[in-house]
């Protein structure tokens, strides 16, 4: 955990560096020491060669792309490099060879990685001309590029581990398995554990065994008896633990005068594939394709320029071929998470995609108070005035419609707008009044929508742990405790950037994708 916030400075300084030098000069004014990692050759051991130059050396191969042998013949023919490296002689291919395989350890391999690989995109990124650093996508898969948005992080380790140990305080509490006091292990063992699992991104059985390795095999639970705890945790228990959680981290954060406003809200739902037989299996719900299944959820998320907290769960429980469910009253789903939600934070719009089109989904958000922007499926009433609108040359028209139904009436417009592919007409249903002149302005506000998708991509692939049980509590919890290590990341970031008056944007100082063993490692409470 030091060393990868170390590695970061480091890889901060040359960047700067680069900014206003090339890479020999950057290395000759680095002032950056190595506290966080340890030579792997003892005292005795005969290496004249500095350690410190070796750390270096691998971060500017890493960074330039040059091979060990490239390297050598470089410093050959600059030998002022290999002084300013600290070296009492050029080192050959061999010795570099031999340094990485032996004297150094895993840590220093990552930090010499986690250093260079962030120079690099930093490069690329900011557009700084530095010509000998490789280009981006040797070293960058294209899945990842979402998440290399690190800026400078103008905060210590200290910080980092002080400020998420305030985040986790605030969240693990609520959740109570009901075990009985005498329990071998304490249902904090267990949290630790499923972070560890979301962590390493592995299974139970694996997950387990890797963690006692780490914390003692007296400390960590084995998975069977993790499993077992999970599924004391009754459906209805978690979702009310989460509340309380959200409830409590947003309490971190009530002076925030962003979060005494109404906020933009978005509802969507996600899929967790499953794999296996579906015999009585409520939870489990058919997706697009023929023989595809999955657990589905739904989530209610703050989005904008506030922090982009997950609010609200709900399981979705669908009529499928293989049971006699009723069909999903979508309409209950949102009432559940818009209401839950408002007990946190006042909701001003609600963004939800097409698959919540519904009059009953209308009128539950307009007697839920919050004004709604949702795009509408297109049917034949919508091709007429569309037809319409191109006879007479519009891009934009605005028509007034109602919503009656059982649970109440409302009246509401239907605006079409240029769709933001550039071609076609897009139609959005909203119960605000909005006219002609500004209809494609308002509608821009479902861009914003976007961040949902990344925060599901970041929760499947940064904090989910893997599991194939059947048991539908286990998902539950998983999913559950996934969003939880997310807000939590979240917050973490937010009360960094206010320690250092960072701006308050979407992008964060720290990225689920590279630093997420230093936010959930400290989440495991210190011996």
């Amino acid at each position: 955990m030091r060393s990868l916030c170390e590695a970061y400075q480091l890889g901060i300084t040359i960047r700067n560096e680069l900014k206003n030098a090339d890479l020999v000069t950057a290395a000759e004014d680095l002032d950056h020491s190595l506290d966080a990692i340890e030579d792997g050759y003892p005292a005795w051991h005969p290496a004249p060669l500095s350690f410190r130059g070796m750390v270096l050396s691998f971060v500017f191969m890493e960074i330039t792309g040059d091979s060990y042998a490239e390297f050598s013949r470089r410093l050959t023919r600059q030998p002022e490099v290999a002084t300013i490296l600290g070296f009492s002689r050029v080192p050959d291919e061999s010795t570099f060879s031999r340094a990485w395989r032996n004297r150094f350890d895993d840590v220093t391999h990552e930090y010499v990685l986690a250093a260079a690989h962030f120079v690099v995109k930093e490069v690329h990124d900011r557009n700084i001309s530095a010509p000998e650093v490789r280009p981006k996508a040797e070293i960058v898969d294209d899945i990842q590029e979402d998440a290399d948005l690190v800026e400078d992080v103008s905060f210590s380790q200290e910080d980092i581990i002080q400020t998420t140990r305030l985040a986790r305080d605030h969240a693990f509490g609520n959740f109570d398995s009901g075990r009985a006091s005498n329990a071998s292990y304490e249902d904090t063992h267990f949290f630790e554990l499923q972070t560890f699992m979301g962590m390493v991104r592995c299974g139970t059985t694996q997950g387990a065994t890797r963690f006692q390795y780490r914390r003692g095999k007296e400390y960590g639970p084995h998975g069977d008896t993790h499993l077992r705890a999970v599924k004391q945790f009754e459906p209805d228990a978690l979702i009310e633990g989460f509340d309380d959680a959200c409830d409590r981290l947003l309490s971190a954060i009530a002076s925030e005068a962003s979060f005494r406003r109404p906020v933009t809200a978005a509802i969507d739902i996600t899929t967790i594939p499953y794999y296996g037989d579906v015999e009585e299996m409520p939870m489990v719900s058919g997706v697009p394709g023929e023989e595809e299944r999955a657990f589905k959820f739904a989530t209610l998320s703050i989005i904008g320029e506030n922090i982009p907290l997950i609010l609200a769960i709900e399981p979705i429980r669908e009529s499928s071929s293989w049971d006699e469910n009723p069909s999903n009253q979508v309409h209950r789903v949102v009432r559940r998470l818009v209401s839950r939600a408002k007990e946190h934070v006042p909701i001003e719009t609600v963004l939800c995609d097409r698959e919540f089109d519904s009059m009953q989904v209308f009128q539950t958000l307009s007697n839920l108070n919050v004004n709604y922007l949702i795009p509408k499926r297109i049917t034949n009433s919508e091709h007429e005035v569309i037809e319409q609108m191109n006879d007479d040359g519009q891009e934009v028209a605005v028509e007034p419609a109602s919503v009656h139904v059982e649970s109440g009436s409302h009246p509401m417009r239907f605006l079409y707008v240029p769709s933001t592919s550039g071609v076609g007409t897009t139609v959005f249903a909203t119960n605000l009044r909005v006219g002609p002149d500004e209809a494609e302005t308002f509608c821009r506000r479902y861009s914003r929508r976007w961040q949902i998708e990344n925060e599901y991509k970041s929760i499947k692939r940064d904090f989910l742990a893997k599991t194939s049980s059947k048991d539908y509590c286990v998902r539950l919890f998983y999913f559950a405790f996934a969003v939880l290590l997310y807000n939590i990341w979240r917050l973490t970031d937010f009360l960094l950037k206010a320690g250092v008056d960072g701006e308050m944007d979407y992008a964060p100082v720290l990225t689920a994708g590279e630093c997420v063993e230093i936010v959930a490692s400290a989440l495991i409470p210190p011996d």
